[in-house]
């Protein structure tokens, strides 16, 4: 439950400056909390660390635990002498504008195994029991995980059904075997993931340090392509081939008369119910680890959830199954009592879904852009907001402020400008200081917003397979009055970060 008024900024470190490509966690983050502290922000929400997948999307992870090998700063490896000089040279066709995941790849994960062969062959002793110490607390994803990534990379990406049987059906006897004979290409992935954790840690601590809290980010379906399908195959709906059974998806609505059919295996959620839902708590201490507090993302799936055969043309022909509910959210409850996390409470939205919502006091989501279709008890508009609410002018989703007042229909957009009371000139900042202004608690602004930018700067257009999760932005954009402007909104609407001395 939210209890203060705060605001922050949603920006992905991808989306950071830096000379190799994209954002990582590297100076330029460090650089960025320095300026969320000059703008009198609380919060950092990024989208889900894990490796990127289909479309590059981080919303279709080859993990639920490892996180995206992509943000690691190479400078620092090159620091403690995993790197040479020459590894640090940018590719000549990286742009500061775009991130090129085609270049991006290859051009970073030879730089990290150069920096695991140097490592591996060092005398760094702290180093070296760190490593050792982080794969034995992380071993109950990480032994999966590294194998997984192994045997795929020998499999030349083929899906994991399609792999030698004993290694499908996860024999002992051949896991150990093909574990053994690629006993290096293991210790690579395990590396790689060590040096997320360890500099993950390091920035979230120095935002810690300096009154910045992280909101992370839980998609709640997993990639059929992961380690989590393969090592736990008992949790899903598959059948006796390791084919999923049943997918995830959205029914036809005004957005699509097909729906959505997303591809993700569907839970197998007695299966989980009789073991505590252990790979759910598991999970989410996990991401707790990295953040503190997450959005969990399509909350309404925990309610009931749109279930669709595998072999169907689209999402027409899925149905309502009911999910877990209560039990599952009574079990976070009793291990992490507190429950920090945010409910993706978007979309079709039932009783039954607000219900789980509110019984365990989660704070749902408002935004803004939303608004102005209906007439005035539309419930994303401010006036209706409650003060257990995470409020948003947009989000990755949405296109920017700019972007969307531009292509807005005469209807909406004449309802707008009652509404705020605006002619729309400077249309981001008065977006802003609206949701500022409600009641709800928290507030999120993503950084093209704050920048002022036009719609080609959106992070994602959902249904678009390519061009998305590209958006950097880089510091000469970044003007005195950004951090100035946010800084008195946060002053003007009490959302200034606490202080110590106010946290005793």
């Amino acid at each position: 439950m939210l209890t203060d008024r705060a605001s922050g900024i949603l920006l992905h470190p991808t989306s950071l400056p830096g000379a190799f490509g994209a954002g990582d966690f590297g100076p330029d983050a460090y650089r960025f909390i320095d300026w969320l502290v000059s703008a009198g922000q609380s919060y950092w929400q990024v989208l889900p660390l894990g490796e990127i997948g289909h479309g590059n999307s981080p919303y279709m992870s080859m993990s639920a635990f490892a996180g995206s090998i992509q943000l690691i700063d190479l400078a620092e490896l090159s620091a403690n002498g995993w790197l040479e000089p020459a590894d640090l040279i940018p590719h000549s066709d990286f742009r500061q504008d775009r991130v090129d995941y085609n270049l991006l790849y290859p051009y970073r994960i030879a730089r990290l195994r150069n920096a695991a062969k140097r490592f591996f062959a060092s005398a760094h002793d702290d180093m070296h029991r760190s490593y050792t110490e982080f794969c034995i607390a992380e071993s109950a994803w990480l032994d999966d995980y590294s194998l997984f990534m192994t045997i795929a990379e020998n499999e030349n990406g083929r899906e994991w059904y399609l792999w030698p049987r004993e290694l499908v059906k996860r024999e002992a006897r051949a896991l150990r075997q093909f574990e053994s004979a690629h006993a290096e290409e293991v210790s690579f992935w395990k590396f790689c993931q060590w040096c997320f954790a360890r500099q993950w840690s390091n920035l979230r601590l120095y935002a810690n340090d300096h009154g910045v809290r992280i909101i992370g980010d839980i998609p709640i379906f997993v990639s059929y392509q992961s380690a989590d399908v393969w090592s736990h195959q008992e949790l899903f709906k598959l059948d006796e081939n390791g084919r999923p059974t049943f997918v995830a998806g959205v029914p036809p609505d005004y957005f699509s008369a097909t729906g959505q059919f997303w591809g993700n295996p569907q839970y197998n959620w007695e299966a989980h119910e009789k073991t505590g839902y252990a790979w759910w708590v598991e999970r989410l201490g996990h991401a707790l680890q990295l953040a503190d507090m997450v959005r969990i993302d399509h909350f309404r799936g925990f309610a009931a959830f749109w279930e669709i055969p595998v072999d169907a043309p689209n999402a027409i022909s899925g149905k309502w199954v009911t999910g877990p509910g209560e039990k599952l959210f009574e079990t976070f409850a009793n291990v992490f009592p507190h429950l920090p996390i945010i409910a993706e409470d978007l979309g079709l939205i039932t009783p039954d879904v607000i219900e789980l919502r509110d019984k365990f006091n989660l704070p749902g989501m408002r935004i803004l852009q939303f608004a102005f279709g209906d007439g005035e008890g539309n419930l994303f508009l401010p006036h209706h907001y409650v003060p257990n609410t995470v409020a948003y002018t947009g989000t990755h989703d949405n296109d920017t402020i700019l972007g969307w007042w531009n292509t807005l229909s005469p209807h909406e957009k004449g309802f707008a400008q009652h509404y705020l009371q605006t002619d729309g000139t400077d249309i981001q900042w008065v977006m802003m200081r609206a949701i500022s202004n409600s009641q709800a608690n928290l507030v999120m602004f993503t950084m093209q917003d704050v920048l002022g930018l036009n719609g080609e700067n959106r992070m994602n257009l959902p249904g678009q397979s390519s061009g998305s999760w590209e958006w950097r932005f880089s510091w000469d954009q970044v003007q005195p009055e950004h951090a100035r402007i946010l800084a008195e909104m946060s002053r003007e609407y009490s959302r200034l970060p606490l202080q110590p001395e106010d946290n005793s």
